[in-house]
């Protein structure tokens, strides 16, 4: 018996028009992978160096049903000033309180101690954001 050989002999007549595709293809996915590699990192460098102000609670307590003392932190430059928005929550998940507190103090870390007035009892206290501007400029 003799075997019956179907296609071109491999080599002798160059590369397919597949292969041709398939090495165009691996270089176009190759070129917009560094593409996008380098837009989210950009992307993630400019987010954080945009943030100029950063904070965090510490400890927070329901001093009564209409009260939440919150220990905030809030690092940032010297001459930056900025806004801390707290909120509460009662048990449902609802807002009981929001309070925006202004972080002037001339120093790269602030301690703080802020009462947050509530229409019920509050089960917790969350930073929503800080957002800030350097001195002079608003």
């Amino acid at each position: 018996m003799t075997a019956v050989r179907e296609g071109l002999p491999d080599g002798r007549y160059g590369r397919s028009a597949d292969q041709r595709a398939d090495r165009k293809l691996k270089i176009i996915g190759a070129v917009l992978g560094v593409v996008l590699l380098g837009a989210v990192g950009w992307l993630g460098v400019s987010y954080i160096s945009g943030q100029d102000l950063s904070g965090r609670i510490i400890t927070w307590q329901a001093v009564s049903d209409h009260e939440v003392k919150v220990h905030l932190e809030v690092v940032k430059g010297a001459d930056d000033t900025g806004v801390c928005t707290l909120r509460s929550q009662a048990t449902d998940g609802s807002e009981v309180g929001r309070k925006d507190v202004t972080i002037d103090q001339r120093t790269g870390q602030v301690d703080t101690e802020v009462t947050v007035r509530t229409t019920k009892r509050a089960t917790n206290a969350i930073l929503v954001g800080c957002t800030g501007s350097a001195a002079g400029t608003g």
